[in-house]
């Protein structure tokens, strides 16, 4: 089954909605330039509401390695997504003082940038259009990808049926298309997981 995260969840209703819908994934961003921005302090009451069998994912562009670190240790996240420059070294050492998984995201444009991406020590890789901005890249850029990878980027609960079926992704990553006026929007979210779980059948 294609695996679901629901990223950018700010507010204990968000949180309550996403036990409800079961994604294996939800995402807490730390990055604060993103309007999606939580602080460790907000994000920690928030994980203390997540069901337990999804894994929270926190989401860094060029962070100290040591401060992801701390965040994993505590437990508010389960594993760490990397957005920024950071290159085989750091996803090295993130892994090697925290034992926890690590995804690298790469923004992608052509077949040189897929060809960075697979060559990612990360455990996984997420392939995305650019910085949360929503919009799809040239998916037909995937059809020869060797390992396994997250689908980012314009994604909807209108569309990502279709990618689920054409590409058969690893997972789906998807967070302003389930957004209304920037706020997350439980029936996108139903309707997102819904056409997800249609498709992404093995």
């Amino acid at each position: 089954m294609t695996k679901i995260k629901l990223c950018g969840l700010r507010r204990q209703v968000d949180i309550l909605a996403a036990n409800q819908l079961a994604p294996d994934y939800v995402g807490f961003v730390f990055a604060k330039k993103s309007r999606r921005f939580v602080t460790p302090e907000e994000a920690a009451p928030l994980k203390a509401l997540l069901d337990p069998a999804i894994r929270a994912v926190g989401v860094f562009v060029d962070e100290d390695v040591e401060r992801v670190a701390a965040l994993l240790r505590s437990g508010v996240i389960d594993c760490a997504q990397l957005h920024g420059h950071e290159d085989a070294s750091y996803v090295a050492r993130l892994r090697a003082i925290t034992g926890q998984p690590v995804i690298q995201a790469f923004r992608v444009a052509g077949a040189g940038d897929i060809a960075r991406a697979e060559n990612s020590p990360a455990d996984l890789i997420l392939l995305d259009a650019g910085a949360g901005e929503g919009k799809p890249f040239d998916w037909s850029l995937l059809r020869g990808v060797r390992r396994p990878y997250f689908l980012a980027g314009g994604l909807t609960c209108g569309n990502v049926g279709p990618a689920v079926e054409a590409l058969k992704p690893f997972g789906v990553d998807v967070s302003s298309g389930i957004e209304t006026d920037g706020i997350k929007d439980v029936e996108k979210m139903r309707a997102f997981v819904a056409a997800v779980r249609e498709k992404g059948a093995p």
